[in-house]
Protein backbone atom coordinates (compact mmCIF):
# COMPACT_ATOMS: atom_id res chain seq x y z
CA UNK A 1 0.00 0.00 0.00
CA UNK A 2 2.99 2.61 0.92
CA UNK A 3 4.87 1.54 -1.88
CA UNK A 4 1.64 2.24 -4.44
CA UNK A 5 1.41 5.94 -2.96
CA UNK A 6 5.31 6.70 -3.25
CA UNK A 7 5.22 7.61 -7.02
CA UNK A 8 2.31 10.25 -6.20
CA UNK A 9 4.08 11.43 -3.73
CA UNK A 10 7.34 12.13 -5.15
CA UNK A 11 5.21 13.51 -8.06
CA UNK A 12 3.60 16.17 -5.35
CA UNK A 13 7.30 16.86 -4.32
CA UNK A 14 8.46 17.87 -7.88
CA UNK A 15 5.33 19.92 -8.50
CA UNK A 16 5.56 21.91 -5.26
CA UNK A 17 9.03 22.63 -6.19
CA UNK A 18 8.39 23.48 -9.72
CA UNK A 19 9.06 27.11 -11.26
CA UNK A 20 5.53 28.22 -11.46
CA UNK A 21 5.00 27.66 -7.48
CA UNK A 22 8.29 29.26 -6.63
CA UNK A 23 7.54 32.42 -9.35
CA UNK A 24 4.65 32.51 -6.82
CA UNK A 25 6.57 32.15 -3.30
CA UNK A 26 8.82 34.89 -4.72
CA UNK A 27 6.27 37.08 -5.69
CA UNK A 28 4.42 36.40 -2.12
CA UNK A 29 7.57 37.43 -0.80
CA UNK A 30 7.81 40.66 -2.39
CA UNK A 31 4.30 42.00 -1.68
CA UNK A 32 5.24 41.30 1.69
CA UNK A 33 8.23 42.91 1.79
CA UNK A 34 6.69 45.96 0.52
CA UNK A 35 3.98 46.42 2.26
CA UNK A 36 6.37 46.01 5.29
CA UNK A 37 8.47 48.59 3.96
CA UNK A 38 5.04 50.59 3.39
CA UNK A 39 4.09 50.75 6.82
CA UNK A 40 7.36 51.47 8.29
CA UNK A 41 7.37 54.54 5.53
CA UNK A 42 3.84 55.94 6.88
CA UNK A 43 4.61 54.89 10.25
CA UNK A 44 7.74 57.42 10.60
CA UNK A 45 5.69 59.96 8.60
CA UNK A 46 2.69 60.06 11.08
CA UNK A 47 5.18 60.45 13.95
CA UNK A 48 6.78 63.36 12.55
CA UNK A 49 4.17 66.00 13.32
CA UNK A 50 6.21 69.46 13.48
CA UNK A 51 5.27 72.44 10.60
CA UNK A 52 8.83 74.57 10.79
CA UNK A 53 8.70 78.18 10.14
CA UNK A 54 11.73 78.69 8.09
CA UNK A 55 13.35 82.28 6.36
CA UNK A 56 15.61 85.07 7.03
CA UNK A 57 14.99 87.86 9.85
CA UNK A 58 11.96 90.39 8.71
CA UNK A 59 10.67 87.63 6.72
CA UNK A 60 7.31 87.91 8.83
CA UNK A 61 7.20 83.78 10.10
CA UNK A 62 6.45 85.34 13.87
CA UNK A 63 3.24 87.44 12.56
CA UNK A 64 2.71 84.50 10.33
CA UNK A 65 2.76 82.31 13.57
CA UNK A 66 0.54 84.50 15.25
CA UNK A 67 -1.86 84.96 12.80
CA UNK A 68 -2.42 81.61 12.58
CA UNK A 69 -3.21 80.58 15.89
CA UNK A 70 -5.34 83.49 16.85
CA UNK A 71 -6.13 85.38 13.56
CA UNK A 72 -4.95 88.70 15.68
CA UNK A 73 -1.99 90.83 14.64
CA UNK A 74 0.46 91.70 17.19
CA UNK A 75 3.47 93.55 17.37
CA UNK A 76 6.37 90.86 17.21
CA UNK A 77 10.40 91.40 17.37
CA UNK A 78 13.56 89.05 16.18
CA UNK A 79 13.36 85.99 17.57
CA UNK A 80 16.15 84.28 19.41
CA UNK A 81 14.38 81.25 20.46
CA UNK A 82 11.65 79.29 18.85
CA UNK A 83 8.09 79.38 19.46
CA UNK A 84 5.71 76.15 19.06
CA UNK A 85 2.26 75.58 19.24
CA UNK A 86 -0.52 72.93 18.27
CA UNK A 87 -2.68 74.39 15.25
CA UNK A 88 -5.97 72.75 14.56
CA UNK A 89 -6.95 72.54 11.14
CA UNK A 90 -10.08 74.65 10.52
CA UNK A 91 -12.06 71.96 8.71
CA UNK A 92 -11.13 69.02 11.19
CA UNK A 93 -10.63 70.09 14.84
CA UNK A 94 -9.40 66.58 15.44
CA UNK A 95 -6.83 66.72 13.09
CA UNK A 96 -3.42 68.76 14.08
CA UNK A 97 -0.11 70.02 13.62
CA UNK A 98 2.30 71.46 15.71
CA UNK A 99 3.69 74.91 14.31
CA UNK A 100 7.13 75.47 15.55
CA UNK A 101 8.48 79.39 14.44
CA UNK A 102 12.55 79.40 14.77
CA UNK A 103 14.63 81.91 14.75
CA UNK A 104 16.17 83.47 11.24
CA UNK A 105 19.31 84.86 12.41
CA UNK A 106 22.33 83.74 10.85
CA UNK A 107 23.61 82.85 13.77
CA UNK A 108 20.94 80.96 15.34
CA UNK A 109 19.28 79.33 12.36
CA UNK A 110 21.25 76.49 11.50
CA UNK A 111 21.33 75.53 15.20
CA UNK A 112 17.63 75.22 15.75
CA UNK A 113 17.15 74.01 12.07
CA UNK A 114 19.59 70.79 13.45
CA UNK A 115 17.26 70.35 16.76
CA UNK A 116 13.90 70.22 15.01
CA UNK A 117 14.49 68.73 11.49
CA UNK A 118 13.99 64.82 12.40
CA UNK A 119 10.64 66.06 13.63
CA UNK A 120 9.37 68.45 10.45
CA UNK A 121 6.41 67.00 8.61
CA UNK A 122 6.35 69.76 6.23
CA UNK A 123 8.41 73.17 6.29
CA UNK A 124 6.91 76.82 4.99
CA UNK A 125 10.30 78.64 4.37
CA UNK A 126 9.07 82.39 3.96
CA UNK A 127 10.13 84.76 2.32
CA UNK A 128 9.90 88.57 2.33
CA UNK A 129 8.69 89.68 -1.34
CA UNK A 130 9.37 93.16 -1.14
CA UNK A 131 12.80 92.97 -0.02
CA UNK A 132 14.00 89.67 -2.12
CA UNK A 133 15.27 91.27 -4.90
CA UNK A 134 18.27 92.59 -2.61
CA UNK A 135 18.26 89.53 -0.13
CA UNK A 136 18.04 86.72 -3.00
CA UNK A 137 21.55 85.46 -2.53
CA UNK A 138 20.99 85.26 1.23
CA UNK A 139 17.38 83.63 0.68
CA UNK A 140 18.76 81.16 -1.72
CA UNK A 141 22.45 80.33 0.68
CA UNK A 142 19.84 80.03 3.41
CA UNK A 143 17.10 77.39 1.38
CA UNK A 144 20.07 75.93 -0.16
CA UNK A 145 21.83 74.45 3.26
CA UNK A 146 18.09 73.26 3.75
CA UNK A 147 17.55 71.35 0.65
CA UNK A 148 21.10 69.63 0.85
CA UNK A 149 20.80 68.39 4.53
CA UNK A 150 21.04 64.86 5.17
CA UNK A 151 17.79 64.58 7.38
CA UNK A 152 16.05 66.58 4.93
CA UNK A 153 16.57 64.87 2.17
CA UNK A 154 15.90 60.98 3.43
CA UNK A 155 12.48 62.18 5.17
CA UNK A 156 11.73 64.74 2.30
CA UNK A 157 9.03 67.05 3.91
CA UNK A 158 6.32 68.51 2.10
CA UNK A 159 7.60 72.05 1.49
CA UNK A 160 6.16 75.41 0.60
CA UNK A 161 7.89 78.89 -0.16
CA UNK A 162 5.63 81.29 1.21
CA UNK A 163 5.51 84.44 -0.67
CA UNK A 164 4.96 86.88 2.36
CA UNK A 165 3.74 90.60 2.29
CA UNK A 166 1.84 90.64 -0.78
CA UNK A 167 -0.11 93.56 0.46
CA UNK A 168 2.87 96.00 -0.49
CA UNK A 169 2.93 97.19 -4.12
CA UNK A 170 6.48 96.43 -4.56
CA UNK A 171 6.47 92.84 -3.61
CA UNK A 172 7.36 90.15 -6.42
CA UNK A 173 4.97 87.27 -7.59
CA UNK A 174 5.90 84.15 -6.79
CA UNK A 175 6.51 83.04 -10.08
CA UNK A 176 9.44 85.48 -10.14
CA UNK A 177 10.68 84.61 -6.62
CA UNK A 178 10.40 80.74 -8.10
CA UNK A 179 12.58 81.49 -11.51
CA UNK A 180 15.53 83.33 -9.20
CA UNK A 181 15.22 80.97 -6.83
CA UNK A 182 16.12 78.37 -9.30
CA UNK A 183 18.41 80.37 -10.98
CA UNK A 184 20.70 81.26 -7.38
CA UNK A 185 20.62 77.76 -6.53
CA UNK A 186 21.83 76.28 -9.61
CA UNK A 187 24.70 79.15 -9.50
CA UNK A 188 24.92 77.56 -5.69
CA UNK A 189 25.11 73.98 -7.02
CA UNK A 190 27.96 74.63 -9.09
CA UNK A 191 30.26 76.58 -6.70
CA UNK A 192 29.51 74.34 -3.94
CA UNK A 193 30.04 71.11 -6.00
CA UNK A 194 33.29 72.27 -7.09
CA UNK A 195 34.58 70.27 -3.40
CA UNK A 196 38.16 70.39 -2.69
CA UNK A 197 39.70 67.03 -2.87
CA UNK A 198 42.61 65.19 -0.97
CA UNK A 199 45.61 64.81 -2.19
CA UNK A 200 45.14 61.49 -3.80
CA UNK A 201 42.57 63.21 -6.05
CA UNK A 202 39.64 61.30 -3.82
CA UNK A 203 36.73 63.55 -3.15
CA UNK A 204 36.82 65.17 0.56
CA UNK A 205 33.45 64.80 0.75
CA UNK A 206 30.46 67.58 1.66
CA UNK A 207 26.73 68.41 0.73
CA UNK A 208 24.50 65.77 -1.02
CA UNK A 209 24.22 67.16 -4.62
CA UNK A 210 21.37 69.36 -5.34
CA UNK A 211 18.68 68.30 -8.18
CA UNK A 212 20.10 66.58 -11.00
CA UNK A 213 23.73 66.40 -12.12
CA UNK A 214 24.18 67.96 -15.93
CA UNK A 215 20.66 69.77 -15.80
CA UNK A 216 19.73 73.35 -14.68
CA UNK A 217 17.96 73.00 -11.36
CA UNK A 218 14.59 73.58 -10.54
CA UNK A 219 12.28 72.30 -8.09
CA UNK A 220 10.82 69.42 -9.38
CA UNK A 221 14.07 67.67 -9.35
CA UNK A 222 13.81 67.10 -5.73
CA UNK A 223 12.64 64.33 -3.51
CA UNK A 224 10.02 66.80 -2.02
CA UNK A 225 7.13 68.05 -3.02
CA UNK A 226 7.79 71.90 -3.97
CA UNK A 227 5.10 74.16 -3.95
CA UNK A 228 4.59 78.41 -4.00
CA UNK A 229 2.43 80.57 -2.71
CA UNK A 230 1.70 84.26 -2.14
CA UNK A 231 0.52 85.40 1.20
CA UNK A 232 0.33 88.14 3.85
CA UNK A 233 0.30 88.14 7.43
CA UNK A 234 -0.46 91.75 7.93
CA UNK A 235 -3.04 91.82 5.66
CA UNK A 236 -3.92 94.39 3.12
CA UNK A 237 -6.05 96.64 5.66
CA UNK A 238 -2.90 96.16 8.36
CA UNK A 239 -3.62 95.49 11.80
CA UNK A 240 -6.91 96.32 11.84
CA UNK A 241 -7.75 93.66 8.67
CA UNK A 242 -7.70 89.86 8.36
CA UNK A 243 -4.19 87.94 6.79
CA UNK A 244 -4.31 86.88 3.42
CA UNK A 245 -3.34 83.43 4.18
CA UNK A 246 -6.21 80.91 2.47
CA UNK A 247 -3.77 79.09 0.11
CA UNK A 248 -1.47 78.81 3.00
CA UNK A 249 -4.19 77.08 5.51
CA UNK A 250 -4.97 74.92 2.20
CA UNK A 251 -1.55 73.61 2.36
CA UNK A 252 -1.55 72.77 6.34
CA UNK A 253 -4.62 71.26 5.38
CA UNK A 254 -2.99 69.22 2.72
CA UNK A 255 0.24 68.32 4.36
CA UNK A 256 -1.48 67.04 7.76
Amino acid sequence: MAGGLEPHLAALRRELGGPAVLSVLVALIAVAITFLLWRFVQGRKSSRKAVLLLGLCDAGKTLLFARLLSGRYRDTQTSITDSSAVYRLSQDKSTNVTLIDLPGHESLRLQFLERFKAAARAIVFVVDSVAFQREVKDVAEFLYQVLVDGTVLRNAPALLIACNKQDVTMAKSAKLIQQQLEKELNTLRVTRSAAPTSLDGSATGGPAQLGKKGKDFDFSQLPMKVEFVECSARGSKGEEGEADLEALQKWLVKVA
